[in-house]
């Protein structure tokens, strides 16, 4: 597997203190930390939604920090995607619409696919994730498991290199947390990078490796079987015993 994210001594003060690490092409890797630990300030410094007082961050060896902003939202548009917590879905849209809304701004700069094209690659993302049936309706008629898995959708819709996810289940129920996790692993194993914020051992279980942030910076590293391998109860107590070391 190919080195696709680089992380060198990022500081974002005072929050942030030289952090570094990697992820190769096709990992599925979980941070987690205390509240205030700086994992979502981490995880938006990555996707260039903001600036470090030092340091750099490489996708796929270009360097993302030191660039315009315009330059850095062309990448989160093009080569990365973003799942979060509050979902960010527009109330006027539905379910669809609001899936292909990235998909019409990158070809609104490159013009490289239909209208056509686009709505299957679409309807194609949700088949795949069984939100299909799901694709008229408002927001405001479906579960929160059925949205975060539209949410999904819409992050996938551009085709990203990597995938970024902040809290994706913290705002979901035990049920619809796992169904969102299943997703997730699925998409893992046929090959998208991930990378995930989290509070939930359950969630971290589900991943390859954990990173442990503690007062900005990180300070322990799990490495797991590959998502999907071995009972989830095993990994959850092998992620628990791990966090309790850490003093979780």
């Amino acid at each position: 597997m190919e080195d696709l994210l680089r992380v060198e001594a990022l500081c974002r003060e005072p929050i942030l203190d030289r952090v570094s690490f990697t992820m190769n092409s096709g990992e599925m890797v979980a941070i987690m930390g205390p509240s205030g630990s700086g994992k979502s300030t981490l995880l938006y410094q990555v996707a260039g939604m903001d600036q470090p007082t030092s340091g750099r961050v490489y996708l796929a060896g270009q360097e993302i920090t030191g660039i315009s902003e315009e330059k850095r939202a062309e990448i989160r548009l093009h080569r990365m995607g973003f799942v979060f917590q509050q979902m960010n879905m527009m109330g006027k849209l539905n379910i669809l619409d609001n899936i292909l809304l990235p998909a019409a701004e990158a070809n609104r700069v490159l013009h490289n696919r239909s209208k056509l094209e686009l709505r299957k690659e679409a309807e194609s993302l949700m088949q795949k994730l069984s939100v299909l049936e799901l694709k008229e309706r408002s927001i405001t008629e479906v579960s929160g498991g059925q949205l975060q898995r539209a949410c999904i959708c819409r992050s996938m819709i551009n085709r990203p290199e990597i995938l970024l996810a902040d809290e994706p289940t913290g705002a979901l129920n035990k049920s619809a947390a796992a169904e969102v996790m299943d997703t997730f692993v699925k998409l893992n194993q046929e090959g998208t990078t991930i990378l995930l914020v989290t509070h939930d051992s359950k969630v971290a279980g589900r991943c390859g490796r954990i990173l442990y942030l503690l007062d900005g910076r990180i300070c322990g590293e799990l490495l797991l079987q590959r998502p999907g391998a071995g009972t989830q109860k095993r990994r959850e107590e092998t992620v628990n015993q791990w966090l309790e070391m850490m003093g979780w």
